[in-house]
């Protein structure tokens, strides 16, 4: 066990040892820079893996290369990063710029090739050093709103060019543009029982314990007695001088008689465990809540490799006699810190709360494989799926398959497959999930009158079918008009069930592109993409979702290309 944790948490050492440069890289704005989101936040299903810098609120401010090198990857997508440009750097390091709302001259140009070519909007390709060279602080494209972004903002991370791991940006200088003397708030300190015995403060459910601040700014936690083994938990923010929001942690550690015994620290991680976010936080009550507590414990070992821990894995075991002062200090990048006491001390006073007792038949062992089958659904989940044990509620009801609640995390595919002998592969059925509010579409393969997805979320699921086509309408009618002065074709899509999956437009036979944008539902081509004839033009879209049902817009219009 000590082997395994010194290799677990070896690498952090590295990094945090790691000398970066610190003048190499320049503002990728031109504006003060402001952070919306900082290196490691906690975020749904994954940790943030750079800097949101705000952009004034609105789009088209000049994004401009860190450093020079040149553009090794364009992704364009309509979710995630949007449109986001990568830039490799001489010095072994990678910056990424995303949500973009568009590319600058010869950056855009190579972006709409490379769409054109593959007939897509939606691209990842990777590009030789000698294609699309970039001097330091040269204009690549303008910040947007592209992809998974909730506003406008540019989204910039420094990755391990070899590695691609992600680096905190504040390694790199720009501490030093953005000043930071204030210490972080924790506005809640959890105290977790950990085992069924476990009491703490004659409560065997996790409870909220009391802030008291001292003299010197730092704070004394409401005592603790307990009697078994605990863990504690925090929710907490930071606040620099010149971003007025609240921001995620630098660092958190525990110790005990001076000895550090858990701790995190956000200074680099890999995109293949972002996702333990779901452990490192307390997701039943997140889920429930909306508040991300931070675990500074771990029940079963997870790989994160933030951490660094002893062989108890920030769990304390409170026998007769225990009486000690446990210390949480809870920092940002600066080195400003808050420090809190938390008295423990033995006691085994009467529980007055208990835990809703839950018992079922069907048991998740997390280290096992498990499946679980009735009427014509069955579940299989591969081992280590889950990092805890608990009792699954399962069951099928007019045929409807409640799998649990989506209060337990998973880490891994599991398969969920409902059995329908009287369907076809052209029956148009899916699997949904049902998100809260609505049915939503699973990705779903058919074979042998089975339908069969793989997921990570516990919760409804159904299968369902779809035999309406999306529906399409232009924004402005150009039915046979005259339209030169018009820069653009801009459409309303949407679709009652399954969703979209593709959209393809077409002047005069040509393949032209649309730009897709989930949050507005709209679709646009831009003239200046040149493929318009001059005079007569005939527009087709089509636009199909994901079991196959296209609908078919089509008109004429009429455009003269000359000044």
């Amino acid at each position: 066990m000590k082997l395994f944790f010194f290799f677990l948490f070896f690498p952090l050492y590295i990094y945090s040892q790691t000398s970066y440069p610190k003048d190499y890289f320049v503002s990728p704005l031109d504006i003060p820079l402001q952070l919306s989101g900082n290196f490691g936040e906690l975020r749904p299903n994954h940790l943030h893996s750079g800097f949101d810098f705000k952009t004034l609120q609105r789009e088209g401010l000049n994004v401009k290369a860190a450093a020079s090198g040149y553009v090794s990857r364009i992704k364009i997508s309509e979710s995630g990063y949007g449109k986001a440009i990568y830039i490799a750097h001489p010095n072994g390091f990678t910056t990424v710029y995303g949500h973009l709302q568009s590319g600058y001259g010869k950056f855009e140009n190579k972006i709409k090739e490379l769409q054109y070519k593959a007939q897509s909007y939606e691209i990842d390709v990777l590009l030789e050093p000698n294609e699309l060279v970039v001097d330091k602080a040269e204009l690549i494209a303008f910040s947007g709103n592209t992809g998974g972004s909730d506003g406008p903002h540019l989204h910039f991370e420094i990755r391990d060019t070899q590695s691609e791991k992600i680096i905190n940006p504040m390694f790199f200088g720009f501490d030093s543009v953005i000043a930071d003397t204030k210490k972080p708030n924790v506005t809640s300190l959890i105290v977790y029982p950990i085992t069924d015995s476990t009491k703490v403060n004659q409560s065997k459910i996790p409870i909220a314990l009391g802030l008291y601040q001292q003299k010197d700014g730092s704070y004394l936690a409401e005592k603790v007695g307990a009697n078994g083994k605990i863990g504690f938990g925090i929710i907490s923010t930071d606040y620099d001088n010149v971003s007025w929001n609240g921001n995620g942690i630098y660092k958190a550690e525990v110790s005990i008689d001076g000895m550090k015994t858990f701790s995190y620290c956000f200074s680099t991680f890999s995109f293949d465990e972002t996702r333990l976010v779901n452990a490192l936080i307390d997701y039943e009550r997140y889920k429930k809540l909306k508040q991300r507590v931070q675990k500074l414990f771990m029940q079963k070992v997870y790989p994160l490799s933030i951490i660094n821990s002893n062989q108890y894995n920030g769990i304390i075991t409170v026998s007769p006699a225990f009486r000690k002062n446990i210390v949480l200090e809870v920092s940002d990048f600066a080195g400003n810190t808050t420090k809190i006491d938390i008295p423990v001390e033995y006691s085994n006073e009467t529980v007055v709360v208990d835990p809703p007792k839950v018992k079922s038949k069907y048991f998740i062992k997390s280290s096992r494989e498990a499946i679980f089958s009735k009427e014509n659904v069955t579940v299989s989940f591969p081992e280590n799926t889950f990092y805890q044990d608990f009792e699954m509620n399962f069951d099928v009801k007019d045929s409807v398959l409640q799998l649990h609640q989506d209060v337990v995390p998973a880490f891994k595919n599991f398969a969920i497959s409902f059995v329908d002998s009287t369907s076809t592969i052209d029956d148009k059925k899916f699997i949904a999930y049902h998100n809260g509010k609505k049915w939503t579409y699973c990705t779903t393969k058919y074979a042998n009158n089975t339908f069969t997805t793989y997921q990570k979320t516990l919760g409804q699921y159904q299968l369902m079918k779809d035999v309406t086509s999306p529906k399409i309408s232009i924004t402005k009618d150009i039915n046979g008009k005259w339209i030169s002065d018009q820069k653009e074709l801009k459409f309303i899509v949407s679709d009652d069930l399954s969703g979209i999956k593709t959209y393809n437009g077409y002047i005069n036979g040509k393949w032209i592109l649309l730009e897709y944008e989930s949050k507005t539902k709209t679709l646009k081509h831009a003239f200046s993409d040149g493929v318009v004839d001059e005079g007569k033009n005939d527009l087709k879209v089509i636009v199909t979702d994901n079991v196959g049902n296209s609908t078919i817009f089509e008109t004429q219009f009429f455009r003269s290309q000359k000044p």
